[in-house]
């Protein structure tokens, strides 16, 4: 019988085309070095993929403990931007269904700009609802960042198309009627938290980036408001925005 062309069998390894353990084995027999290093990157891509699934299991642990207890539509919510010096703080709410398949999904701090882009259109397209909400510097300054932070997950919560009878937090608790879990890291320990924190983190990322058209020179498309040596001297050769937060102390001390 004759033997396939390396390239031949690279199309049929990793387009997962015909692929069983018998075929598998006669590979293993294959003399060609060529052959070996492609079984080899095949064996690898497939722990890969089995540590991702296992992941993505593990972080349905709280979710499956809701579904299990007859809740059925968790909002998970998590924010980014509490930290920045200027810009809004954004929480987002997110509400994932059973058949949910989003094997590598994590903390959206640990993943490439390109892997959160990919995953920001991919649990919209999963979820059964979601909502982004933004806080501005003004607001932030006038209640401060606590309660801002809270304000942004409210209001996430409220405009939901469904409306969710259980929530999965990421180290917060809301002054509302809804049965809630505070996880600490829970963007580390449920996906639905995770996907919360990657539309938050993508939205604001954005804002940021289009403030540099806004207000250039200030570096927002790098720094996203965060208190960066550049920022810090942007601040005091140009003076200050409206995007700045006034309540925090860098920028106050600018001020004066």
């Amino acid at each position: 019988m004759k033997r396939l062309a390396i390239k031949e069998i690279e199309t049929k390894l990793f387009s997962q085309t015909d692929v069983n353990e018998e075929w598998l084995t006669e590979l293993q027999e294959d003399d060609r070095k060529g052959v070996e290093r492609l079984l080899l990157k095949f064996r690898k891509q497939q722990e890969m993929q089995e540590k991702l699934t296992m992941m993505h299991e593990e972080m349905l642990t709280y979710e499956r403990e809701g579904w299990g207890k007859g809740y059925t539509h968790i909002a998970g919510l998590d924010e980014v931007g509490r930290g920045p010096l200027a810009g809004p703080v954004v929480s987002a709410a997110v509400i994932l269904p059973q058949s949910v398949n989003l094997p590598g999904l994590t903390d959206s701090k640990k993943l490439s700009k390109e892997k959160r882009e990919y995953f920001f259109e991919e649990i919209k397209s999963q979820a059964i609802a979601h909502e982004i909400m933004f806080v501005p510097a003004d607001e932030i300054d006038k209640v401060n960042i606590y309660e801002a932070t809270k304000l942004a997950m409210q209001r996430a919560i409220d405009q939901l198309d469904i409306k969710p009878d259980y929530l999965l937090l990421d180290a917060m608790k809301l002054e509302n009627q809804l049965p809630q879990v505070s996880l600490i890291k829970g963007d580390q320990k449920s996906l639905t938290i995770a996907a919360s924190s990657v539309l938050a983190k993508v939205a604001r990322d954005r804002y940021m980036e289009a403030l540099e058209g806004e207000f250039p020179g200030y570096g927002f498309d790098r720094h996203v408001g965060y208190g960066t040596p550049v920022h810090l001297d942007a601040m005091k050769r140009l003076g200050i925005t409206k995007e700045h937060r006034k309540s925090f102390k860098p920028v106050a001390d600018c001020i004066k």
